[in-house]
Order: structure tokens, then sequence, then C-alpha cells
């Protein structure tokens, strides 16, 4: 445990003290587009943080080679033949010059989606993939070498999208998939304390480095930011968030899964919950959007977090609400794999998650409603008539 938190103590400092570096580099060379109509900051603020995120992601992986137990699990033969760290990074490396052209020059969607099916393919050519699905009843789907890079590219691609398209408030995109992180993590450890195995160990590691990540580049990037992740950052922090999803669903058979009392849903459960949040959002933007005759990845004003700040919420109010339900139905659904609680509780806690939600929106609605029916009033305007 001492080396996982090691391991994030210095990719997050990594990328810490190298986001003033790569914030002046991006000012320097006009990387802080004009505001468009559907951004919620108002000055210009430069992108390009995403490179910060990719140097601590960088530095994690080498760091960690130099440990005992995380090295080992990293560059076991078990997983990509020992060359997980290369895949990481020439996956990763490969996102964030795409992502830094996007965000200096402008790229076309379909050229950005092109790269992220690379970069999928690459952990995919690596072996690290997902090898099979667990079902109930202690049966396992294995994959074919046709079916594991093809699922295996599909979750990753999602993934990126999802994490992409919630990228809109200041500190929400790092946010959130810290929070996903830290509970995949929570659920590796547990994982691993019960089945030694090394694929669950690099599942850890790479939540590890990934909270790192989040954590050094939030401080520069909540309300107001100083800087945004750009897609160079999202489409990262989403591989990776992808990955350690795709290595924990099929870090053992199902049959291994003895200590809980639903272990064959969680595996599939858990990525789920995980990116609950941004695959809403993604899955709503996608029919909104064709339904309304434009392009999926046409940009607009519809997002969660658009509506959040519409009804009239604050900024970081906006943001911590987000926050609130992703660790409240992040945590729960580890929370009660591990205590091996009843499905019917998961249940009917997610029923109460989007009931608080929906009451912590609740009162902006009545006192916005409060305010219309009192301007809207006769004597409202009788008193407002008099000089």
């Amino acid at each position: 445990m001492r080396e996982y938190l090691l391991l994030t103590l210095v990719t997050a400092a990594v990328t810490y003290l190298l986001v003033p570096a790569v914030r002046s580099f991006a000012l320097r060379i006009g990387a802080a587009p004009e505001v468009r109509d559907r951004d919620v900051h108002t000055t210009p603020t430069p992108r390009l943080g995403g490179l910060a995120m990719f140097g601590g992601m960088a530095a994690g992986l080498l760091f960690a080679t130099h440990l005992p137990y995380v090295g080992s699990a990293l560059t076991s033969k078990s997983i990509g033949g020992g060359q997980a760290v290369t895949a990481l990074i020439l996956a990763g490396g490969l996102l964030t010059l795409i992502g830094f052209l996007d965000d200096w020059l402008g790229m076309s969607a379909m050229v950005k989606l092109l790269g992220q099916i690379a970069a999928a393919g690459i952990l995919a050519y690596f072996d690290v993939a997902l090898r099979w699905i667990p079902l109930p009843g202690n049966y396992t789907i294995s994959l074919d070498d046709m079916l594991r890079p093809t699922l295996t590219v599909l979750v990753i691609v999602v993934t990126i999208n999802a994490v992409n398209f919630i990228d809109g408030l200041d500190g929400l995109a790092a946010g959130i998939v810290g929070i996903g992180a830290m509970a995949t993590f929570a659920y590796s450890i547990a994982l691993s304390w019960d089945v030694m195995e090394s694929r669950i160990n690099m599942t850890a590691a790479v939540c590890a480095i990934l909270i790192g990540m989040c954590l050094g580049f939030l401080p520069h990037n909540f309300n107001p930011a100083k800087i945004f992740m750009g897609d160079t950052g999202a489409m990262l922090i989403g591989m990776l968030l992808g990955t350690s999803l795709i290595t924990i669903t099929s870090s053992f058979p199902g049959s291994s899964h003895t200590f809980n009392r639903f272990p064959l849903v969680l595996p599939l459960l858990l990525p789920v919950s995980v990116i609950v949040l941004p695959l809403m959002d993604l899955i709503m933007a996608v029919i909104r959007r064709t339904s309304a005759g434009m392009s999926p990845f046409a940009p607009d004003r519809g997002h969660l977090h658009h509506r959040l700040l519409d009804i009239g919420h604050s900024h970081r109010q906006s943001v911590l609400i987000m926050y609130a339900w992703s660790f409240l139905f992040a945590s729960v659904v580890v929370g009660l794999a591990l205590g091996g609680v009843p499905v019917i509780v998961l249940i009917l806690t997610a029923v109460a998650a989007v009931g608080v939600l929906t009451i912590m929106a609740m009162p902006k609605v009545r006192a916005r409603r409060s305010r219309e029916t009192h301007n809207r009033s006769p004597h409202t305007r009788k008193t407002e008539s008099i000089p």
C-alpha cells in the first residue's frame, strides 16, 4: 500500500510542478483561444494542461518500475509480455500529440477518432486488453483473437469520449475521473488481498498514477481555472481510466471471485458506475444531436453541467454536485460488493442517489420560480411604478 501511495505522490508532484511551465508555453504559442458562445468561462484561458499530465504519467510509470511490488506487477510477463509500461507511454504519447495539435491548431473529429482507435490498438497489440467477460453462474466468455482487440478498442474509445464530453467546467473532468480511479483502486486492492494476481495489481498501479495526475492538476484547474487540460488531457486520462476498467474486468475468471456475494456482477457493474455520469452525458448528447440532424460530435450547450448552471447553480456548486453524485454511486457499488449486500440494496441506493441529486437542484429551481412569480405579481409591478 505504501508503494501505491508513494507512486501517487510522485505523479501528483511532477504534474503539479509542470503545469506553470506548460501554461507559459501555451500562452507563448497562442493556445488560448477566444471564448465561444457555448463556453462558461469569460476570459481566454490557455489549454494544453494535458502535456503536464502526460509528464506526470510518464514519470509515474518509470518510477513504478523501480518499486519492488508495483514494478513486478507492471513488468509481469502475463501482462503484455512485460511491456505494459511501453504500451501505456506509446498510446498516451499518441493521444497527447493528437490532443496538442487539436488544442493548438484544431482538428476534425474524424481524425481524432482515428487517433483514439490507433492508441487503443497499441494497448491491444501489447495485450493490455479485455481477455474475457464474467457472467452469472461462475461462467466466463473467453474472447478470441478478433473479439479481444475489438472490444478493447471499443471500451477505450467510449471511455475517452465520455470523459471528453464532460470536460466543460473548471475541474469537472479531473475530479470525476479521479473519483472513478479511487473507486477502482479500492476494489482492486480488496481483490488483491483475496487473490494474488498481477493484472489486478496493474489495475491498482494505473489507478494510483491516474489519481496522482488528477490531484496534481486540480489545484491549477479548479474554478477559477488558470489552465484547461484540453483534449490533450481529457483523452489521456480517459485512456488510463479505460485501461483500468478493462484490466479489472478481466483480471481473472469469475470462478475465482469468492469473497463477496455478488462478485460476478461487480466486474461489469463497476466500470459502468465509475463512468456513469460522463457516460450518461455522452449518450444524451448523441441522442440530442442526431435527433436534431447534427453530428454526434457537434458542440452544444445541452450537457449536464450546462443544465445545472441554467437552473441557477454557480460554477463551483455545479462541479461539487457532480462530484457528489459520482462519489456516491461509485463508492456505494464498491462498498456493497465488499460488504456482501444483496443487489437490491444497490438498486435502491441508485434511486436514492438520483433523489439526492434532484433535491440538491430543487432549492435553486424553487428560488427562481419564486422570483419569477414575484416579478409577475400586480403588487410588485405597482410598487415598482411608484416614483
